[in-house]
């Protein structure tokens, strides 16, 4: 960009600080030979945010024919709407927040240019970085394809998938509905009734499958196939190509968007032992009573007779780290039904129920109230150690319960309230669900330490043609999340959206909230993509990575650390990039070592260059200098939370630069060795927690950042410098109110060194 505007606002103390000089700002970038030529248009306002700023603003574009505006005010994080200028681009310059809101300096102190302690150094340098940013900015051309479709695929025929194709047709799209079995319904058909849904929630609700099975086979925009399984999946969002074996007659057919919807099963009951399940033959599961339920008799396996006491074990297997660590969720409301069951057809019945914890969550309370008002249901707290048969009655022994002792109950029959394994956790045809789950080392010198997980063998359900693999990568316990805090539904292949019990355990009735939320995050995705701009967390933006192939050396990095599965490999492991699979996070640029993969608007050329573009001070006196330091922040956690910091007035040290950055992960380690040679005396890197609870926005970025980290002692040692010039910290935005501290205490340890002696 060579036609440049700059405007600085000059309201919210920006400029007010006392001792900011404009005009000195303005000369010290004016005088600084590499940004080759400075903005054509230098204005002031006194609030660029009013209408009459905003005209200012118009008038010059117009006059001047700008291609590029750079406004140095408040964090762009905010007035993202009101300070765009059609499609001119516009650069934001954080001057108050991260500036007059934050800066320490002393008024009594003696102001020099040269040891860059005053205010025109530091908003200098901000405006420097800004400027060089937009110099490097080449005009974004959205991707753009031919053949896109606006259809979606929806696997899985269960409650989840059938609410979800047909919130798809009635918010006007098509959909692609693929079942297994013969026949839609999923695991919720086969029951006999579901939870309640209204006040006074006392009375079960009839099975609501049967209305979504009709409400199918009349809605149009919906292609059906049932004993129906996905052989392949290629392309990526809104070029999908899909091929579906129905009845052993393949077709194939391009889809947008696709929603995972495949449901959960039942733990396998034969590996609960303890509890009687395979020894004892009345002791069956909550969906074996389901289905004699449904089938209109309850019965004893042992002799066909309707029993007269029913004993339900709660989390029979659940929450339980031999088998599933988590709740199932649905559980205990099932019980209460199904001791509704029983009560419906014998008021003589008993029925007993031995919990952990009763988890009844919402409005479902008022069910649990109404169970516990029931004269022929008993609740209690405890831990089932044992359940045998004899004479004929099934014996529950409990410890722990709220009387503090050990109990025996005897009943005709139990029910073991089994959790949910995700569909895609499967592993085998056969099914063997079992989870390897964290255990107790108990070696003497690594006594609490647990052992990791191996990775099990997904199900294959997708077939998915990506070099990362056929399936959706599974979290800790086999579902196929994302990232579970800020984006529900999401997956680690775009455009791919799991709902229902495959994504996390729920009820029934959650399962179909959760379908109409999988269906607008497919529909919100389409739209994206035909626009040629990203999907959150990057939404809206339409650059995309280009790759300068004749430097390419195959050396795969791009490929395998790719979180999102967007780049394929030739037979000569050549990178074949999927624009529209980019969340763009610019990992990939990170990652390569030949720096061969730039955005428009995002480079490892630019972000060298903004670096560079930071007034390194002259030393004077050794003792006393005044050090530069870079702070490489996340735009996701950590340069949020250094806004909130600057809102709250917290002080930040006068001698740290700030330069934002999409994620950790795309940073190039040319960066550290360019920065250290140019004499900058630290540098701050800020990404997102990672590990078992990660909160990185793009998954793995900040922790991939910490890994070449790990690598970079050896330049440090070719330079001569101390590893303590350059810091990695985790952070999350709630970190604000630390987080200058942290900062302050890094720039005071790196000033307590001796200068870099790379210095001018």
């Amino acid at each position: 960009m060579d036609k440049l505007g700059l405007f600085i606002c000059t309201s919210c103390d920006i400029g007010k600080t006392g001792n900011l000089d404009l005009d000195k700002v303005k000369d010290i970038i004016e005088d600084d030979d590499n940004l080759q030529a400075s903005a054509a248009v230098w204005e002031t306002h006194e609030r660029l945010c009013s209408e009459e700023g905003l005209k200012l603003v118009r008038d010059a574009i117009a006059e001047k024919g700008l291609e590029a505006v750079a406004i140095a005010a408040c964090s762009p994080r905010v007035l993202q709407k009101e300070l765009t200028f059609g499609e001119t681009i516009v650069e934001r310059i954080n001057v108050r927040e991260l500036g007059a809101w934050s800066f320490t300096h002393d008024p009594d102190e003696e102001v020099d240019d040269d040891n860059g302690s005053d205010a025109s150094m530091l908003f200098a340098d901000a405006i420097r970085i800004g400027l060089t940013r937009l110099h490097q900015t080449k005009p974004l051309e959205p991707y753009k394809a031919d053949g896109f479709s606006k259809r979606i695929l929806v696997v899985g025929g269960g409650i989840t998938g059938m609410t979800a194709a047909l919130d798809v047709t009635e918010a006007g799209y098509e959909a692609v509905l693929v079942e297994k079995d013969a026949n839609l319904g999923g695991i919720v058909g086969k029951l006999y009734k579901q939870f309640p849904t209204a006040m006074p929630f006392d009375e079960l609700q009839a099975n609501t499958v049967p209305g979504l099975v009709k409400a199918i086979g009349k809605a149009k925009g919906i292609t059906v196939h049932t004993g129906a399984t996905i052989q392949k999946v290629t392309g990526g969002p809104g070029l999908f190509d899909v091929t579906i074996d129905s009845h052993g007659e393949p077709t194939t057919t391009r889809v947008g968007a696709i929603i995972l919807a495949t449901g959960a099963v039942p733990y396998d009951a034969s590996k609960l032992e303890t509890l009687g399940y395979g020894k004892a033959k009345d002791v069956i599961t909550s969906m074996q009573l389901e289905e004699m339920a449904a089938a209109g008799k309850i019965a004893r396996p042992s002799d066909g007779k309707q029993p007269k006491s029913v004993a339900f074990v709660q989390c029979a297997g659940s929450r339980d780290q031999s088998h599933l660590p988590y709740c199932s969720a649905h559980c205990c409301m099932t019980s209460l039904k199904q001791a509704h069951y029983l009560r419906e057809t014998d008021k003589d019945a008993r029925a007993y129920i031995i919990y952990k914890d009763m988890r009844t969550p919402g409005l479902f309370e008022e069910f649990y109230r109404h169970a516990q008002d029931d004269e022929g249901v008993f609740l209690t707290k405890g831990d089932v150690t044992s359940v045998t048969q004899k004479n004929g009655k099934v014996i529950v022994a409990a410890d722990n319960t709220l009387l503090g002792e050990k109990i025996e109950l005897e009943a005709d029959l139990v029910v073991l309230a089994t959790g949910l394994v995700p569909s895609t956790n499967t592993g085998t045809k056969e099914f063997d669900n079992t989870l390897t789950v964290a255990a107790p080392v108990v070696t003497e010198e690594k006594k609490g330490e647990e052992k990791k997980p191996s990775p099990r063998p997904p199900a294959t359900v997708l077939h998915l043609e990506y070099r990362q693999g056929p399936e959706l990568p599974n979290l800790e316990y086999g579902f196929p999340d994302s990232h579970f805090i800020c984006f529900p539904y999401e997956t680690r292949r775009t455009g791919i959206y799991a709902a229902g019990t495959v994504r996390q355990p729920m009820d029934s009735g959650k399962c179909a909230e959760d379908a109409a939320g999988a269906a607008l995050k497919a529909i919100q995705c389409i739209e994206a993509t035909i626009r040629g701009v990203a999907l959150h967390p990057r939404s809206g933006d339409a650059s995309y990575p280009e790759f300068f192939m004749q430097r390419c050396t195959q050396c795969k990095r791009c490929t395998e650390e790719c979180p999102f599965g967007a780049i394929n490999e030739d037979e000569k492991a050549n990178p074949l990039p999927n624009p529209t699979r980019c969340r763009r996070c610019g990992t990939c640029m990170g990652a390569c070592p030949e720096r061969i993969i730039s955005f428009k608007n995002y480079g490892v050329g630019m972000i060298g260059s903004m670096i560079k573009s930071c007034g390194v001070p002259e030393v004077f006196d050794e003792d006393d200098y005044k050090a530069r330091i870079i702070c490489l922040a996340c735009e996701n956690d950590a340069y949020p939370a250094l806004d909130m910091a600057g809102m709250a007035r917290k002080k930040l040290h006068p001698f740290v630069r700030f330069i934002p950055l999409r994620c950790m992960g795309s940073v190039n380690l040319v960066w550290i060795a360019d920065a250290l040679s140019r004499g900058i005396d630290g540098i701050l890197m800020l990404g997102c927690k990672h590990g078992e609870d990660y909160q990185c926005h793009f998954v793995k970025g900040s922790e991939l950042c910490s890994i070449r980290l790990s690598k970079v002692q050896e330049t440090l040692q070719r330079l001569a410098l101390e590893s303590e010039r350059i810091r990695f910290e985790q952070v999350q935005i709630s970190d604000f109110h630390k987080l200058p501290d942290l900062i302050n205490e890094f720039a005071k340890q790196v000033s307590a060194m001796a200068p870099n002696p790379y210095k001018g």
